[in-house]
């Protein structure tokens, strides 16, 4: 089983820096895609920006959703599993839930994997003077 453990949300004023973070756990045994999505009420939940895990053809490389491109940088540690999002220039149209979304490969049993896909719990970032 695969778990994640977001922190890093809060109150901020316009124009401040949040830095988000997601620590996953478990046996894990490669972390393929790591993203940072966010919801408002009434809204659905959008894709800010992802990033491609290590040991794969595109590890490493980002995209970011237009509204955020320039402030906010997406990176992650191999060594420890966790996710990073830092936020810069924060407006007050970024106040939303952050959720992060891994998908890659756990390990079943000696030499047997399956794909999982997890959520984590969301943390409140609130933009506002």
């Amino acid at each position: 089983q695969v778990r994640v453990a977001e922190s890093g949300g809060g109150l901020v004023q316009p124009g401040g820096s949040l830095r988000l973070s997601c620590a996953a756990s478990g046996s894990i045994h490669a972390i393929n895609d790591l993203d940072w999505y966010r919801q408002v009420p009434g809204k659905q939940r959008e894709l800010v920006a992802g990033i491609a895990g290590a040991g794969i053809s595109r590890a490493g490389q980002t995209n970011y959703a237009e509204s955020v491109r320039g402030r906010f940088a997406i990176s992650r540690d191999n060594a420890t599993n966790t996710l990073y999002l830092q936020m810069n220039s924060l407006k007050p149209e970024d106040t939303a839930v952050y959720y992060c979304h891994l998908r890659g490969w756990m390990l079943v049993g000696p030499n047997t994997q399956r794909n999982f896909e997890v959520w984590g719990q969301g943390t409140l970032v609130t933009v506002s003077s």
